[in-house]
């Protein structure tokens, strides 16, 4: 919070990021996205004049820095610690939220667009996804995986783990992320072993 009990820009895109990952974008007003992070009404738009689709766009690029930032520092023990604390993030959130949270980005991605136009919000899921295809994608890289093979790894962690995390919020257990772990794990330890 900040002074005189206002809450602060990030903390309404935290919360949109949250409510985003419960209930998708569609789902979510302005007026409940701002409910939601426990703001007036009149401070989000304050903050977001643009609305539910700046709001929305802020929230992704937020999930966006968070998972970047805990893959970065994961993946400077090698792609197998960056794969275990990606897979950690998604466990956590699914389990803390009692199956009703998962990724923001996968719920602004798998929303249908107005016709002819991609929203902003789309747009940097997008990107999220591009970032830390390209972190994983290096880091294999680095430890030895063969180059053309390590940007379609990388795509498949991604798409693994994001499915994954939907099957677990429907399944309401987390044996969908257990199993994905299990195969990815073996394909990355081989795809480095190759070239070692």
């Amino acid at each position: 919070m900040t002074q005189g009990g206002t809450p602060s820009r990030e903390r309404i895109v935290a919360g949109a990021a949250d409510l985003i990952s419960r209930r998708g974008l569609n789902a979510a007003s302005i007026r409940n996205l701002a409910k939601h992070a426990e703001a007036p009404l009149g401070s989000t738009y304050h903050y977001f004049p643009e609305g539910k689709g700046q709001l929305a766009t802020e929230a992704v690029r937020y999930a966006d820095a968070a998972v970047v930032r805990i893959l970065r520092k994961a993946l400077e023990e090698g792609p197998v610690a960056g794969l275990g604390a990606f897979l950690a993030l998604w466990r956590g959130i699914v389990l803390d939220s009692g199956f009703r949270a998962g990724c923001p980005v996968l719920a602004v991605s798998v929303e249908e667009p107005p016709a002819d136009t991609i929203p902003p919000a789309l747009a940097a899921a997008a990107e999220a996804f591009d970032s830390w295809e390209r972190l994983l994608a290096d880091s294999l890289r680095a430890h030895g995986a063969d180059p053309e093979r390590a940007a379609a790894l990388a795509a498949l962690v991604v798409a693994s783990v994001e499915g994954a995390i939907a099957m677990c919020r429907a399944k309401r257990g987390t044996q969908p992320l257990d199993h994905v772990a299990q195969q990815l794990e073996a394909l990355i330890a081989g795809a480095v072993e190759q070239r070692t």
